[in-house]
C-alpha cells in the first residue's frame, strides 16, 4: 500500500514538473540552450538543493538577488496609489531585468552575461515603467475612481483581480506577466490584452 501511494505522489510529481517545462520551454525564459552551464529549465532561477531560504516569496530560489533599493520610481500627478522600492515577488524579476546582476549569477555562481538596453531591460528607472509593489485594496479602488474593485471584479480567469493578481494585496510584476509562459505571442501575458482587456481588468475606463 505505501508503495502504491509513493507511485502514486511520485506519478503527480513527475506530470506537475513536465507540465511547468513544457509551458516555459521555448519562452525567453528557456535558458537551456544559452550555454551557462546547464541544460535544466527550471535550474537558473529554482533548485531542489540548497536553496535560498530567505527568499520565502519563491519556492526553491537558486539565482542571485539585486538590491531592493536605489530604484527611481514611477510618479504621476494622476497617481494615487501610495509608492514604495520595489520588493517581493518584483524584487525576483528585477534580479535580472534591471542589469545589475548577470542572468547567469545561480546556484552561487557569478555571472558575466547581463540583460542590455534592449528589450527585456527594465533598469534602476522605473519612470517609464507600470508602478509596482503598491496596495491595491478596495480602499484604493475607491480613493482612485479610475479602477475597479479588486475584492470584487472578476480578473478574467476564474476569481477576482485580489485572487488571481496580486500578492499579498500587492500589484506586482508578476500580476500582468507570468514568467512560466504567458499568452503565446506576447511579452508573457497572463492574458491577451487585445482591445486592452488586460489593462481593463484593473482600469475602470
Amino acid at each position: 500500500m505505501k508503495k502504491l501511494v509513493f507511485l502514486s505522489v511520485l506519478a503527480v510529481g513527475i506530470a506537475f514538473a513536465s507540465s511547468a517545462s513544457a509551458q516555459i520551454a521555448g519562452t525567453k525564459h528557456d535558458f537551456s540552450a544559452a550555454g551557462y552551464g546547464t541544460t535544466e529549465i527550471c535550474q537558473p532561477c529554482h533548485t531542489p538543493h540548497d536553496a535560498d531560504i530567505s527568499v520565502a516569496i519563491s519556492p526553491l530560489w537558486n539565482h542571485t538577488l539585486a538590491s531592493s533599493v536605489g530604484y527611481t520610481l514611477y510618479t504621476s500627478t494622476t497617481l494615487t496609489a501610495t509608492m514604495a522600492q520595489p520588493s517581493g515577488i518584483s524584487t525576483l524579476c528585477l534580479s535580472c531585468h534591471d542589469g545589475t546582476v548577470a542572468v547567469d549569477s545561480f546556484g552561487g555562481a557569478t555571472g558575466t552575461n547581463f540583460i542590455v538596453p534592449g528589450p527585456g531591460f527594465v533598469g534602476k528607472d522605473l519612470r517609464s515603467e507600470h508602478p509596482i509593489s503598491f496596495t491595491y485594496d478596495t480602499a484604493l479602488a475607491t480613493a482612485d475612481g479610475g479602477l475597479h474593485d479588486p475584492a470584487t471584479y472578476a480578473s478574467g480567469l476564474g476569481g477576482t483581480v485580489n485572487a488571481d493578481l496580486l500578492f499579498g494585496g500587492s500589484l506586482e510584476c508578476a500580476s500582468c506577466h507570468d514568467v512560466h509562459g504567458g499568452v503565446a505571442s506576447t511579452a508573457m501575458l497572463r492574458k491577451a490584452n487585445a482591445a486592452s482587456a488586460l489593462c481593463l481588468t484593473c482600469h475602470n475606463k
